[in-house]
């Protein structure tokens, strides 16, 4: 039941206090700390990040305009810019890095048994692959990339069915794609779909180690000698449907075992695609069925980057940028929890939007999209001439 409390605060109680203090214990985050703790921290950023604030000082000032109402969004007192930057700089980052893993975990559960893929295995399925956040070479300067440009690079691995980031690592942006997987623990009996930019048999071997599967796109240059082919139903655009091993010298010492191989034609693009994966029992259309679904994970990136604040960062340093990516994570994972908590029927995007211009509103969360779904439209003027009626 709703006691009058603003939206933004309702959205901030799906985060457990016990576990929020546990975390920040963990890493010592409210050490000699008076006032402004990790806390009103989190608040502050995840407030920025729902109203789409540009700057701390945007932030602040929206903050300070309504000082009646802070302390009912759990704020203390009034915020000031200099202390809200400090903190960014020197708060372990790794408390809501980890508080995101938590968040990502109740937010997979809410959404099992959701699935659009098409994929008719029982396997759980991630995407893996990673965006470029160019920055400023004279003010990040430790984000190296290329001579005259800086940038931090966003290495996500994402559950394909319900579409929630499981894993989020944040490198420099000079870092090659493919050294995550020295990073990543695979999930036995998982699927692993990438590009053709992990290609490395060193690596894709470890994930065979583990008992995961991999499904790759095959490079140009690919040198395998064929061992058996078996049979495929051209009429569905396959083509082959092999296994292999690598002939390579290099190649055949990092990945020693069998591989399949299987071909492609799409008519609508009149493109031919090759994929690899150390996977021989699903029918080879499903292994094609799983690399599609692997655009997933770049919707996810187109998504984030146009609807929360990771393009501009409000601070300089490696913890202050990671601090804000980990906390638009959590706000990202917070409102798709509030979204199938209230069985809302707008997208992500709209539910958001919704709620960005509802923070002070005191309206209960699950009636929160009611006042836009029941609106009454205009009422048509019927002397209004129909110029499509000629």
């Amino acid at each position: 039941m709703n006691q009058g409390q603003y939206v933004f605060a309702q959205l901030m109680s799906r985060v457990s206090h016990k576990v929020f203090t546990r975390l920040v214990d963990k890493y010592q985050g409210n050490y000699r700390v008076r006032d402004f703790t990790c806390w009103h921290q989190f608040l502050c950023m995840s407030f920025g990040q729902l109203t789409h604030r540009e700057s701390l000082r945007d932030v602040v000032t929206c903050l300070n305009a309504h000082q009646s109402k802070l302390y009912h969004l759990g704020l203390t007192s009034g915020v000031k810019k200099s202390t809200l930057a400090d903190e960014n700089e020197k708060r372990d980052w790794r408390i809501y890095a980890d508080l995101a893993q938590i968040l990502i975990t109740h937010a997979r559960h809410l959404y099992q048994g959701d699935d659009d893929t098409g994929i008719e295995l029982d396997n759980v399925v991630y995407a893996l692959d990673a965006t470029t956040i160019e920055l400023c070479l004279n003010v990040f300067w430790w984000a190296k990339f290329r001579k005259h440009k800086a940038a931090v690079k966003l290495h996500t691995l994402l559950d394909v069915r319900c579409e929630i980031p499981c894993f989020i690592h944040v490198s420099q942006g000079a870092t090659h794609d493919v050294n995550v997987l020295d990073v990543l623990e695979f999930e036995p009996d998982a699927f692993y779909i990438m590009d053709r930019g992990y290609t490395d048999w060193a690596r894709l071997y470890k994930i065979h180690q583990a008992g995961a599967f991999f499904v790759i796109r095959a490079k140009s240059n690919l040198n395998c000698q064929r061992i058996y082919s078996g049979q495929v139903d051209k009429s569905t655009g396959l083509r082959c449907d092999q296994t292999v091993r690598l002939a390579g010298y290099y190649a055949s010492k990092n990945y020693p075992d069998k591989l399949r191989r299987i071909k492609f034609y799409d008519a609508e693009h009149q493109l031919t695609y090759v994929y690899l994966t150390n996977h021989f029992e699903a029918v080879a259309l499903q292994i094609v069925i799983l690399y599609i679904n692997r655009w997933k994970v770049e919707i996810f990136f187109k998504w984030i980057k146009q609807h929360l604040r990771i393009k501009r960062f409000w601070g300089e340093t490696p913890n202050a940028v990671k601090t804000q990516i980990w906390i638009a994570v959590c706000t990202f994972v917070l409102v798709a929890i509030l979204k199938r908590e209230i069985k809302s029927p707008y997208t992500l995007n709209e539910l958001l939007q919704i709620i960005s211009v509802s923070v002070f509103d005191k309206t209960p969360v699950n009636q929160l999209d009611m006042n836009f779904k029941n609106k009454p439209g205009t009422p048509p003027i019927h002397n209004q001439l129909n110029i499509f009626d000629l």
